[in-house]
């Protein structure tokens, strides 16, 4: 089910991992799930890697204007214990576009993330979260009865500075269209130069999925520009949500870029602190020379996710 706002451009291809070095090529399979909106029925795409009778479940979610395929390296890391789902949002990467833009919000994206859980049939997930996918999951974890049981929030808390969200604000929406990979991938390297060092080679990769080929052979970016309305019908403050993060009671490593402007040094101490820091199930780890947020494309840091979902 394709809604009329998506049906003017043509499909996004797939593609495969180029190398090695890059994000590798593994067996894994692109799937979809429906989703349930006010306006009908959506599909939501996700890769899938692993093996069927994995022991574990984990789902990667992306950022605001990403898409699963930023996960090839991590999910390849987990793939030998761990079934990996990477979803793309509603209006992002290969899933529909809502044709109703007012729709786009965390109340669907959750039911959506919900939906994928009980396609995967399983009670309990390990969440990791850039981002809007961190507070995706965080949403998530603090219901009563959440299949969450460890949570990777990467670059995002309970209080975000409007400083932060201006900055997003001032890209997310807007509709380029670039004259090839190359000049998207030059954009790629700006808009998210938070991401730190990783190879050309990653950036490459990212560049390819996030191209949505035009008649004309030029480029347009692979979601909705509609995903960026809400920055523009009402002011931009900064967010609290500490009432939600002190209901989650799962175990949660927290991942900040040292140089974040979203996520501040002070809002990660608090989160040790209260909600389930409180208990002690709080993780902080700060990631050098890496802004708003951290790849998990290095081998470093996907040694760090991959050994905090496996302690418990």
């Amino acid at each position: 089910m394709v809604p009329e706002r998506r049906k003017r451009d043509s499909p996004i291809p797939s593609r495969q991992a180029q190398s090695e070095q890059e994000c590798p090529p593994v067996p894994m399979s692109e799937r979809s799930v429906l989703g349930l909106s006010a306006a009908g029925f959506h599909r939501i795409a996700y890769t899938q890697w692993g093996r069927d009778d994995a022991a574990r479940t984990a789902l990667c979610v992306h950022g605001l204007t990403r898409n699963g395929r930023d996960f090839d390296r991590l999910a390849l890391a987990l793939a030998d214990g761990w079934r990996v789902a990477c979803p793309d949002v509603v209006g992002r990467g290969r899933s529909d576009w809502l044709p109703v833009p007012a729709l786009y919000g965390y109340p669907q994206y959750c039911a959506d993330m919900v939906a994928l859980i009980a396609r995967m049939g399983v009670e309990t997930v390990d969440w990791v979260g850039t981002s809007m996918g961190g507070l995706i999951g965080m949403t998530l974890a603090a219901q009563a009865n959440s299949p969450i049981r460890r949570m990777v929030i990467n670059d995002v808390g309970p209080f975000i500075a409007q400083a932060g969200l201006q900055r997003i604000a001032d890209y997310v929406g807007k509709d380029p269209v670039f004259e090839d990979l190359a000049a998207l991938d030059s954009y790629l390297r700006f808009v998210l130069m938070g991401f730190g060092t990783i190879s050309d080679a990653c950036w490459r990769h990212m560049a390819e999925h996030s191209a949505r080929p035009l008649p004309d052979g030029r480029f347009r970016l692979a979601y909705d520009p509609a995903i960026g309305d809400a920055f523009k019908t009402a002011p931009i403050g900064d967010v609290d949500l500490w009432a939600l993060w002190d209901r989650v009671r799962c175990p949660v490593l927290v991942l900040r870029g040292a140089e974040s402007d979203l996520l501040s040094a002070e809002t990660a101490e608090r989160m040790a602190e209260r909600g389930p820091g409180a208990s002690g199930l709080v993780r902080v780890v700060e990631i050098p020379n890496t802004g708003h947020a951290p790849s998990l494309m290095t081998d470093e840091q996907i040694a760090i996710v991959r050994a905090f979902l496996a302690e418990g």
